[in-house]
């Protein structure tokens, strides 16, 4: 603004005492006054004006940001969408930009047929079969988390055996859980235990989860009845006719000192995963006050596991003929090896498999030592496996903490190592060649020569 100061004194200097003369400079100061007004108008107008136009360009900044936002996510849902076509979550985002860019200003009249042709293009988009097999594959090769326990959620309960399964009782004695044999097998409880279990909701097989065994106390026998059981039974016979006389041992199913043959009707235990047939292992189980016992023991005496184990392969015999005039002979291959009583450690849960896996390093002239993969404490995992010269895993039976304990001891104490993934006794076998023949632990895809011992 102009400075008007100095024209107000000279004109008040110059104004005389008549009325003229004061009507004059009044006059005149009444114009400077007008025209100073006007001036700070003329430039209160000017920023009212100026101000929308920096808004207007605040607003085109922030449109141009999303319809590039919005550009953005159409070209990252159409790559996913040509990544895997027809996945419904790469539409759903395409379609979604799509639509969107259809509001810029200009962008429906110049593109809208393109736009328009690229909609039921993505809408028409179907899964193809290399699609899914690349999502299976993916889903496959992630790793699978396991369910985080909490500990502190978990109750106590008095463990009381059944021939399958077991009670889980409070203190009062009332049944609170019934939990299935093939839950509680591996743990190989028996009456009296104490343990801390966890409701399991989204598990319809059972209606609760063992978190561990913490303690043991003795029961009265009038709380529980006692049972026995004979582990490793042996099946013989033919279809229709089987039967258990012994276990894998040699050892004779006796009953109150008496031998006892038990009939097995195999169709009574055929499932998806179970088959009953000659040579299967079992575990029988009865209660030791069952009146049954005396006048017909095939009714009290029940299967309470049925051990998953390989049979023998066609591709695992060798046929010798000893005669010409006599029929041909299967006998099971033997792989080249010779332990010389080397001390094996066979990491396995206790009482699974521990006698056929024995077996075989007792064939190869070793002397099997089994190890209680299932024990998490690292002390007593470490006094295992110590003074032992081949340890040999069995990943199927081993607790997820104690594989790596065992790994870390074997090499600590120079033990030699390998890995079987399968529960089946060739695996085994496998597993066992490797670590006396300093080859890969893990057989994976790898192709190794097993040589086979000549005759």
């Amino acid at each position: 603004m102009y400075d008007y100061r100095n024209n107000i004194k000279i004109i008040l200097n110059k104004t005389d005492s008549d009325d003229r003369s004061l009507a004059n400079s009044l006059n005149a100061i009444k114009a400077i006054i007008a025209m100073a007004e006007g001036e700070s108008t003329e430039s209160k107008s000017k920023k009212i004006v100026s101000k929308p136009k920096k808004m207007a360009n605040t607003q085109s900044i922030a449109q141009r940001n999303a319809d590039l936002k919005q550009f953005k996510q159409l070209l990252m849902g159409l790559t996913e969408l040509i990544e895997t076509p027809g996945d419904d979550n790469a539409k759903k985002k395409s379609l979604s930009a799509l639509h969107k860019l259809t509001f810029v200003p200009g962008v429906g009249k110049r593109y809208g047929n393109v736009l328009g042709k690229l909609d039921q293009a993505i809408q028409r988009s179907k899964t193809t079969r290399e699609a899914v097999n690349k999502k299976i594959f993916e889903d496959a090769m992630k790793p699978k988390k396991e369910p985080k326990r909490d500990y502190r959620k978990g109750k106590r309960y008095t463990v009381i055996r059944t021939l399958s399964g077991c009670n889980l009782i409070n203190d009062n004695g009332q049944i609170v859980y019934r939990i299935k044999e093939s839950q509680i097998h591996s743990l190989n409880l028996k009456s009296g235990d104490i343990v801390e279990a966890l409701e399991d909701k989204d598990n319809p097989h059972y209606e609760a989860e063992i978190l561990r065994v913490v303690g043991y106390r003795k029961l009265r026998t009038r709380d529980y009845d006692p049972i026995e059981e004979f582990r490793y039974a042996v099946v013989q016979g033919k279809t229709g006719q089987l039967a258990i006389t012994r276990n894998i041992k040699g050892e004779k199913l006796r009953i109150r000192g008496k031998d006892i043959t038990i009939p097995v009707d195999s169709s009574y235990y055929q499932g998806e995963d179970i088959h009953l047939e000659d040579g299967s292992i079992v575990d029988l189980a009865w209660y030791t006050g069952d009146v049954r016992i005396k006048k017909n023991p095939s009714e009290a005496v029940q299967i309470r596991w049925i051990y998953q184990v390989d049979p023998p392969k066609q591709s695992d015999l060798s046929y010798k003929k000893k005669d010409k005039s006599k029929k041909e002979q299967e006998e099971l291959t033997k792989l080249d090896m010779n332990l010389h009583y080397q001390r094996v450690g066979i990491a396995i849960g206790d009482n699974q498999n521990e006698g056929i896996l024995e077996g075989i390093v007792t064939r190869y002239n070793g002397i099997p030592i089994p190890i209680d993969a299932f024990e998490g404490k690292k002390k007593i995992m470490e006094r295992q496996i110590k003074d032992l010269d081949i340890v040999i895993l069995m990943t199927a039976y081993a607790a997820h903490d104690a594989t790596w304990n065992i790994q870390e001891f074997a090499s600590k104490y120079g033990a030699k190592f390998a890995v079987s993934s399968s529960k089946g006794y060739r695996s085994f076998e496998r597993a066992l060649y490797r670590a006396e023949n300093g080859l890969p632990a893990y057989e994976g895809t790898q192709t190794i020569e097993y040589k086979e011992a000549k005759e």
